[in-house]
């Protein structure tokens, strides 16, 4: 199978591509920036979010080789810096359009990206997909992942275009801490507490569903090979581990992998502009469709990334 990874210098890409390639599979990735983590992946490096008319053989006039399948993954994903700046959700929407239209002269299906973001900061305990209200939009990055999905089922609806949407939910672990490009929270609990220095938890009972990289990445794959083989096609599935864990739980799994008997974990109630501070998925529809069933629990998850991320510090 020949896939093309939008996003693949990404932490879900580089996981993503290097699992196919181990595979047997072809990959293709595109990105505005270089892979910092593995020359395994050919990447073309260009920037989606430009506003092109050519689309013939690639975008732009870029030429790419044939693919069966395109997973588009590319996007400005930081809430808060889409809040601060809004032009970066125009860019998704931007550079969503121009990969459907390249996957709809290509005849080509697609695997979106999209966000339990979708659906707002509702406070229900279980969200199934058809719950979503798309009047909950937080931000400007939860409108522009909404965006994408209406993207998709249009062009499902007035060209045929073939698809899977995924909605995934704090995804984390290896390729995942470069925080100079972008500030996640697990990796930089582990450099903040690693250092003895304090950490702050925004929001004492805040609750999320955190989702270790390899159970996802086994989901996408999952997904791929289904819309390929025609088994499924024109659905949309939660992705994540199907509990959910308070962020002060987190950071305390962060001081538990690292040794550390009493971290200075400070709590700020105040909610942020755009913050979701209550999701859990409803994995029914991965399970039913996919067989999915993630293995990797918080604590578990939390281990992993920090001996990783240690490895890669010695």
């Amino acid at each position: 199978m020949r896939v093309m990874i939008t996003g693949s210098s990404g932490q879900i890409g580089t996981n993503l591509g290097l699992r196919l390639l181990d595979a047997g599979h072809t990959v293709f990735g595109i990105d505005r920036r270089q892979n910092t983590w593995t020359d395994r992946i050919p990447t073309l490096l260009q920037d989606l979010s430009m506003p092109y008319r050519d689309f013939v053989g690639g975008i732009g006039g870029a030429s790419y080789p044939p693919c069966d399948v395109v997973v588009h993954l590319a996007a400005n994903a930081k809430v808060h810096e889409l809040v601060q700046y809004p032009h970066r959700a125009l860019e998704n929407i931007t550079v969503t359009f121009n990969v459907l239209e390249y996957c709809r002269q290509q005849q080509v299906p697609v695997v979106f990206s999209s966000s339990r973001e979708v659906y707002g900061d509702i406070q229900r305990y279980l969200t199934e997909e058809r719950t979503a209200d798309f009047a909950f939009a937080e931000s400007p990055y939860s409108a522009s992942k909404i965006a994408g999905e209406s993207l998709v089922y249009s062009y499902a609806r007035c060209y045929g275009l073939r698809y899977l949407v995924f909605r995934f939910s704090n995804v984390y672990g290896r390729y995942d801490n470069d925080i100079e490009r972008m500030e996640r929270v697990i990796p930089l609990f582990i450099r903040e507490l690693q250092a003895g220095r304090p950490i702050t938890v925004f929001g004492r009972e805040k609750t999320l569903d955190f989702t270790h990289v390899d159970d996802c990445v086994d989901g996408i794959i999952r997904g791929i090979e289904a819309l390929y083989a025609h088994r499924i096609d024109a659905e949309t599935i939660n992705l994540a581990y199907g509990k959910g864990n308070t962020l002060v739980a987190m950071a305390q799994y962060v001081a538990q992998a690292l040794e550390i008997a009493n971290p200075d974990i400070r709590i700020e109630e105040s909610k942020r502009v755009g913050e979701v501070t209550y999701y859990i998925a409803d994995l029914t529809r991965a399970q039913q469709l996919l067989g999915y069933a993630p293995q990797i629990d918080l604590a578990q998850g939390i281990a992993m990334a920090v001996a990783w991320q240690q490895q890669i510090e010695n």
